[in-house]
């Protein structure tokens, strides 16, 4: 039953989004799902990100997500809210499952009106700081991060996506 909930929300959820998406016809499509992110990976994407909250002195979560939806690493810093053990777990699960930003979420939310359907959503968090890791083009997993603004949360995720690739 559950899943079945799951998936007609996933199903209402993505028509909402290639709805938004028309009216923004140079977005491009989302990245093919790849090879799920090895644990090497995901411990190089924890480390950037890891470094750029420390860097700037904010606790957070970090949680770092496969491409099935699957924890790989999750770190909560010192002093950062046990809350956003779930929240960071939720965005990035909303990154990888509809492979893009969870700031789409929040964007269309903040529309108003038809957009605030995504609210029904299982799982979705509307909250940016949630984010895709594409390799070579394709999607291998997602990083999520909360604890301090979502617009921090995003940057501590694309640092650590960026340590990724070096």
């Amino acid at each position: 039953m559950h899943f079945a909930k799951l998936a007609s929300g996933v199903i209402v959820g993505t028509a909402l989004i290639v709805g938004a998406g028309m009216a923004e016809a140079q977005a491009p499509p989302p990245p093919a799902y790849g090879t799920p992110i090895s644990f090497e990976q995901a411990k190089k994407v924890l480390a950037g990100a890891e470094a750029e909250a420390k860097k700037n002195n904010w606790p957070v979560v970090i949680a770092i997500l496969d491409t099935g939806g699957n924890t790989v690493l999750i770190a909560r810093l010192d002093n950062a809210q046990f809350g956003s053990l779930e929240v960071a777990r939720q965005k990035a699960w909303t990154a990888a499952a509809f492979r893009r930003p969870s700031k789409v979420f929040e964007d269309i939310v903040a529309g108003g009106g038809a957009g605030l359907r995504i609210l029904k959503l299982e799982g979705v968090a509307p909250l940016e700081g949630g984010i895709p890791i594409v390799v070579d083009g394709k999607l291998i997993g997602a990083v999520g991060v909360s604890g301090v603004t979502s617009q921090q949360d995003a940057q501590i995720a694309r640092a650590g996506i960026d340590a990724l690739s070096k």
